[in-house]
């Protein structure tokens, strides 16, 4: 089955409300449209009514029967109890002055309607660096018990049928070069992601070495990150230190890595830092023709996922899917 297809049936009728804080723009605002009249969820916009209804007009589309919020005329009464949940969480860190000031900002709003589960999820950036939407989150709602950082994934897709391909990548858009416990968190995390999208998780963590057939202090770190991501989740299938080649040609794994369950078979590959990670979806893309569909944010308690400033309205409408999804984990 189509990879949204699945999706979609995952999270029908379950009234699913995923917020957007850049409502007033023309990609956002389409995709909301579409999303509520195919009844696979209930987006919320944020922003000023007049301004985003002006937009919508200009682009011949119908918001009447969207949830529009705009942060600055937000009610009194639930405005002072969202600053107050942010002074807490926060811990110190803000005054109640200063959470006011904060809370104007639209990202920092829409993740605070996620953290009081106002919303199911929330999506932003195709206006806001990924700095800008994933803050939030990190102070916010911050991270599951067990791991330290969030990460970003992608499902590399090609062909629609039965016959069709579709794998993980990760971790290809937050963490420069994660060290081992890091990187076996990464791992982990991907299993979960892979699951959820329906790829059954065969975790190869790649390096430019096999088993041992290099040595450096870049070798050691993924071997290290196999050892600790084994510990971690053995009811998943991971392996490394593996080369590409030995993870996904099943007659170059039986020469390199002989009796590994993962080698030639992997569907989730874990690159050990950004660098490669970054080259290696691109390159996938490129060359492979295959659908990058991401990044998929990792770790997070509750969902938040981060546009490409260059997204377009499809990108914004099957991320907001996947963000649906994310929340039924």
């Amino acid at each position: 089955m189509d990879l949204f297809a699945s999706l979609q049936e995952k999270i029908n009728g379950k009234n699913i409300k995923i917020v957007f804080p850049e409502g007033a723009e023309p990609r956002i605002i389409g995709a909301a449209v579409r999303l509520k009249a195919d009844q696979i969820l209930e987006p919320v916009l944020l922003g000023n009514v007049d301004e985003i209804k002006a937009v919508a007009l200009k682009n011949g589309l119908h918001v009447d029967a969207l949830t529009i919020i705009d942060p600055n005329n937000y009610p009194v009464a639930d405005f002072q109890a969202m600053v107050a949940a942010f002074v807490e969480r926060r811990h110190g860190k803000a005054t109640a002055e200063q959470a006011e000031r904060i809370l104007r900002d639209g990202n920092y709003f829409g993740t605070m309607l996620v953290y009081l589960d106002k919303v199911d999820g929330m999506v932003s950036g195709i206006v806001h660096s990924t700095g800008e939407t994933v803050r939030p989150a990190l102070q916010i709602i911050k991270t599951k018990p067990n791991v330290s950082r969030t990460s970003g994934a992608f499902i590399m897709q090609r062909g629609r049928d039965r016959d069709g391909e579709r794998y993980l990548f990760s971790d290809c858009a937050i963490n420069i070069n994660p060290n081992a416990q890091e990187l076996a968190e990464i791992a982990v995390q991907s299993a979960k992601t892979a699951e959820l999208f329906d790829i059954d998780p065969k975790v190869s963590m790649l390096s430019f070495s096999t088993k041992g057939s290099a040595k450096s202090p870049e070798v050691d770190k993924v071997v290290e990150a196999t050892k600790i991501a084994q510990e971690m989740a053995p009811e998943y299938q991971i392996d490394g230190e593996l080369q590409f080649d030995a993870s996904y040609v099943p007659s170059v794994a039986a020469q390199k890595a002989p009796g590994s369950e993962v080698a030639g078979h992997a569907t989730v590959f874990v690159f050990p830092e950004l660098q490669s990670g970054n080259i290696g979806y691109k390159i996938a893309q490129r060359f492979g023709h295959f659908e990058a569909i991401g990044p998929v944010l990792q770790g997070l308690n509750k969902p938040v996922s981060d546009l490409s400033r260059g997204a377009n309205e499809e990108d914004v409408y099957k991320l907001a899917i996947i963000t649906a999804a994310q929340s039924l984990q």
